[in-house]
């Protein structure tokens, strides 16, 4: 029966072993984290006109599509007969609007900025975070129609401190005060986990597995001039 001098040693020896594994494996995941944001910002750069254009026309097909249910919600209920008034929608102008070329160049750039930061695009986001993405989306843009620099700067400064867009991911809650050797072996498996998904992302299997990855760019423009060429053809009023 081994001593309890000699299960402390053990106990010692597997301790420092699963320590040696997550410290590497943190190492491995902040690089790989590392490289696919880098890579992902490279993109957004060099994609922003396009992105930015495919926001707006995707806002607008939403827009008009709802418009159009609730126009034949309405004539179901006046009856079949009934012709929508014609109505001019004026966008109003906020008396602290747009005072000079220099506040409409902060606006633009705020604008600009603010909608890379939301936008839902398909290398870099979640699908649950879709739908948050395209309220941000049409919040922004109303905004920024509207010249309301200060509107817009406190609806960016909501967004970019997290609040919207915070990634609050539901991970398995190791108590500490469990056996140290269990704390560590369920922490490592988490920390696989989330590794194994960091090497998953398409964005980073583009980085290791393309023989140029910047040639990923014109992929990228390439599917988004096709999805501006259709959304300026569903959102074409006759």
């Amino acid at each position: 029966m081994a001593s309890e001098n000699q299960l402390t040693n053990v106990n010692h020896v597997d301790r420092n072993d699963l320590q040696r594994e997550l410290a590497l494996l943190k190492t491995e995941l902040i690089e790989i984290q590392q490289v696919t944001e880098a890579f992902e910002l490279k993109l957004r750069a060099a994609l922003i006109e396009e992105l930015i254009l495919e926001q707006e026309l995707t806002a607008l097909y939403k827009q008009q599509k709802k418009a159009k249910k609730e126009k034949r919600l309405e004539q179901k209920k006046r009856g079949k007969n009934y012709k929508e008034p014609t109505v001019v929608i004026s966008v109003p102008k906020s008396s602290e609007a747009i005072k000079s070329a220099d506040d409409s160049k902060v606006l633009k750039r705020l604008y600009r900025e603010a909608m890379l930061y939301v936008h839902p695009d398909k290398f870099s986001m979640q699908e649950d975070k879709q739908d948050l993405a395209h309220e941000a989306t049409t919040e922004l843009i109303q905004l920024y129609q509207q010249g309301d620099l200060e509107a817009l700067q406190a609806y960016v400064n909501h967004i970019m401190s997290g609040d919207l867009m915070d990634n609050k991911e539901v991970k398995y809650i190791i108590s500490k005060d469990a056996d140290p050797l269990e704390y560590l072996k369920r922490e490592l498996s988490q920390l696989r986990t989330e590794l194994e998904l960091a090497k998953n992302k398409y964005t980073y299997k583009v980085w290791t597995t393309y023989a140029d990855p910047n040639t990923f760019i014109d992929e990228l423009r390439e599917y988004y001039l096709d999805r501006i060429a259709k959304m300026k053809r569903r959102t074409r009023t006759k």
